[in-house]
């Protein structure tokens, strides 16, 4: 008896201990399932890089072949962003209202309720963007028709458009930005995939701010203060936002380095494939499809900045952001003014740097082929105005930490 009943005792004694393990594994389980990479994330980086590269296309093709149709590949990828947002958007409002498994349930923790719809946050900001951008579509064919070719960026309907792909953009983000946090806050091996689609959607993000700006950063203006102010108040809150929220100590750089990478890969990708101006009058004559401009030097002023934050960790925000500000362009002007003399010199004047590629509509005595500076600024007008671009920046840069800092807490 003494030995059956330890053996008995033993065995029941065991048991408590077996199920505290049974439940363990299947709470890490779940927070593992909870915390994967889920296919609407990837949708949602791959809806944001059809509208990146169908812009930049886009962009192209108006200075190759002019406006001939709207049912051009470009457009049909930039609108494919909006129709993929629509699809994950939708998908997830259902399952989190409606859905009857695990999976469903899960997600209605993580979604929040607006105007009696349960989604996670993003899908909402994400849905509104498929909605501008859809709009936009109607709006710029009659546009078109209406006032003739548009050689605008920031033209209203385009603004839409751009607008609605980065409420889409930002919407991603923050989906991915919560899952990257729960990611975090379990220990899932998931959280460094997650993060680095986070940095690749923020360096995304970072060259369409750069898209939309793009008027006031043509290599010929950068001599001119509105270049450096332009930058001033696009860049450095994208900067800082992906930097706080990531909580990466190199995220401004490897963003930078993103947008980089991709002008270039454009400029070195587009000139290989023919194209012909179907509009006229034709003052350069154009065979090949014309890449987008230089890209700009933001990786400089991004590292430095990636620096002062790792140093200035205990500082006061509004002291982070005016020393940030003033260090973003001070570095940017000291990078950027001499290398946009490179730009306009014969030494740049190879497919690498793209400046041998003009619009079919570059006259013979225009600014781009003569390869001179449109109206430079000097003496007080520039430093005056570079002092402008420095309280931008500032602005610009406390704009992105305090969002950025607030994007750390999501998990919806």
């Amino acid at each position: 008896m003494p030995s059956g009943g330890g053996t008995f005792m033993s065995a029941e004694l065991a048991q408590p201990s077996a199920f505290a393990a049974d439940v363990t594994k299947t709470r890490t389980y779940t927070a593992a399932q909870t915390t994967s990479v889920p296919w609407y994330i990837w949708a949602g980086a791959l809806a944001v890089t059809s509208a990146s590269i169908g812009g930049q296309w886009d962009v192209a093709w108006h200075r190759s072949i002019g406006r001939d149709t709207f049912w051009t590949p470009a457009h049909m990828a930039i609108y494919a962003c909006g129709v993929i947002a629509g699809i994950v958007g939708l998908y997830l409002v259902l399952t989190a209202m409606f859905g009857r498994s695990s999976y469903a349930a899960r997600l209605r923790e993580a979604s929040v309720n607006i105007f009696g719809l349960r989604a996670p946050l993003g899908v909402f900001l994400a849905g509104w963007g498929g909605v501008a951008m859809l709009t936009s579509a109607p709006f710029d064919n009659w546009w078109h028709n209406a006032y003739g070719l548009d050689v605008k960026i920031v033209s209203p309907p385009h603004a839409l458009l751009i607008v609605g792909i980065r409420a889409i953009d930002l919407g991603m983000l923050l989906l991915m930005l919560a899952a990257m946090n729960r990611a975090s806050d379990a220990g899932d091996a998931n959280f460094k995939t997650l993060r680095r689609l986070f940095l690749y959607l923020g360096g995304l993000l970072l060259g369409g701010q750069m898209f939309f700006i793009m008027e006031y950063t043509w290599d010929v203006m950068l001599h001119r203060v509105t270049a450096y102010i332009s930058l001033a108040i696009a860049v450095p809150v994208v900067l800082a936002t992906i930097s706080q929220a990531s909580r990466f100590r190199w995220a401004a750089t490897t963003i930078s380095a993103i947008y980089v990478a991709s002008l270039i890969g454009f400029i070195l990708i587009f000139p290989l494939f023919p194209a012909q101006p179907k509009l006229g009058p034709v003052f350069y004559p154009v065979t090949y499809l014309v890449p987008p401009k230089f890209p700009i030097l933001l990786i400089a002023p991004a590292l430095a900045l990636d620096l002062v934050w790792q140093r200035t960790r205990n500082w006061r925000l509004w002291q982070i952001a005016l020393v940030s500000g003033v260090i973003f362009v001070v570095v940017i002007f000291a990078v950027e003014w001499p290398f946009a003399k490179f730009l306009m010199s014969h030494a740049s004047e190879n497919r690498f740097f793209g400046t041998i590629y003009f619009d079919y509509n570059s006259r013979p005595q225009g600014y781009d082929r003569m390869r001179r500076f449109f109206q430079p600024d000097s003496g007080m007008t520039l430093w005056l105005g570079l002092l402008r671009a420095s309280l931008y920046a500032s602005i610009s840069t406390w704009l992105g930490l305090v969002f950025g800092r607030w994007m750390r807490g999501v998990q919806r």
